[in-house]
């Protein structure tokens, strides 16, 4: 009898760590462009954004339009607060200067970071600087991956905007590990520079019927992606996007995703 009820929690164990074992197979990962912290009643209100994040429980986070000691969000590192509100990681790439402060972008990661690189991508003269940050990051089961946090011009029919994702793919395509682009991309599947990216990317919405992401009131249409490589290292689990309408302009998009080793 004994060594039937040992042979039983045994097998239990065992079941116990596979099952373990495949749940950190797989990631989730989130970009949300959160509009420097104002929600849509005008308020500045970083609770709202983090209990958005909390919600999900993601294990990287990108993050657009983050300031960094500006007046108008009360002179916080918002990558610092929303980084202790979340008790995640953080690392923030400036894109540029505002009064004396800086904004740009930020990633939020549950796991450790071994390095990150920011690394401006072009722009004209008369246009705001853009920026692509990357991680390196170490995963509880043994992975070592990039991710990215990147946020690309904003103006309806704008080169720039096709030569910051071509930069995108030129440094990252060739990566030593498998990569997660995510970020506002300011542009709607099927366009020019969604084309460009799934030239190198893997899609992680429902190309048949992508949700929409902007304006977060009333979405109407989809610009802030999730996308990954190589092909054959990810496979996608599930997308959706947050049905968060208050919390920032924008809703969060999030996929969950699989290292395939």
């Amino acid at each position: 009898m004994n060594y039937h009820i040992t042979f039983i929690v045994l097998l239990f164990l065992l079941i116990s760590c596979e099952h373990e074992e495949k749940k950190y197979d797989t990631i989730t990962v989130m970009t949300y462009n959160i509009h420097h912290g104002v929600n849509n009643n005008g308020e500045f209100d970083l609770d709202a954004i983090a209990k958005v994040i909390l919600n999900e429980n993601p294990d990287f986070v990108a993050l657009q339009e983050v300031d960094s000691v500006i007046k108008r969000s009360n002179s916080l590192d918002l990558s610092k607060v929303l980084a202790q509100k979340t008790k995640m990681n953080y690392v923030f790439g400036k894109a540029t200067q505002i009064d004396n402060g800086l904004y740009g972008v930020t990633i939020l990661s549950k796991h450790k970071i071994i390095s990150s690189k920011n690394i401006p991508l072009p722009h004209q003269t008369n246009e705001e600087p853009r920026t692509a940050l990357t991680i390196t990051s170490a995963l509880p089961f043994g992975d070592t991956i990039s991710f990215i946090s990147t946020h690309l011009d904003y103006r309806a029919k704008n080169h720039s905007r096709i030569e910051q994702i071509k930069k995108i793919n030129k440094v990252f395509t060739s990566n030593k590990y498998p990569t997660i682009l995510a970020g506002d991309l300011n542009d709607i599947p099927g366009s020019q520079t969604i084309n460009e990216a799934e030239k190198k990317w893997t899609a992680t919405y429902n190309t048949a019927n992508p949700q929409a992401t902007f304006p977060s009131l009333k979405p109407e249409k989809k610009i802030d992606y999730i996308l990954s490589l190589p092909t054959n290292k990810w496979k996608k689990i599930s997308s959706k996007a947050v049905q968060d309408s208050i919390a920032s302009d924008h809703r969060p998009y999030v996929a969950t995703i699989e290292l395939i080793h």
